[in-house]
């Protein structure tokens, strides 16, 4: 029996790329990365307080062990991922009224006016 959850459109993608190159669906592939989420997690030699340490900065990660260290780059990949997503610096360069340049999609460097919105 399965339960309805709401998954990142993120990570449903990923595993939408990922999967098939597993011979698994997207859904498959998901349940697979909580099942070792989980194993982690639960492994021995796991101390969920010492990775918790870590993430808050009270521990040296170099004190943990590879399962500890495993999760604790799992859990920075999830929050780079997450503030990565939730910036919008154009948004605040328009704001501040400041030009930028990016790449293109073609790798071309773009000249950004938020004063005439034009490249």
């Amino acid at each position: 029996m399965s339960a309805p959850t709401r998954i990142d459109d993120d990570l449903f993608a990923a595993a939408q790329q990922i999967g098939p190159l597993q011979s698994r669906s997207a859904a498959q592939q998901i349940n697979h990365w909580a099942r070792i989420g989980r194993a982690l997690e639960t492994a021995n030699g796991v101390s969920q307080r010492r990775v918790n340490e870590v993430l808050a900065g009270s521990r040296d990660y170099d004190d943990l062990s590879d399962e500890e260290q495993a999760l604790i780059r799992a859990e920075w990949a999830e929050r780079i991922e997450s503030t990565r997503n939730s910036l919008n610096l154009a948004a605040e360069f328009a704001a501040a009224g400041r030009s930028y340049v990016e790449l293109d999609a073609d790798g071309n460097v773009v000249r950004r006016d938020p004063a005439t919105n034009a490249s």
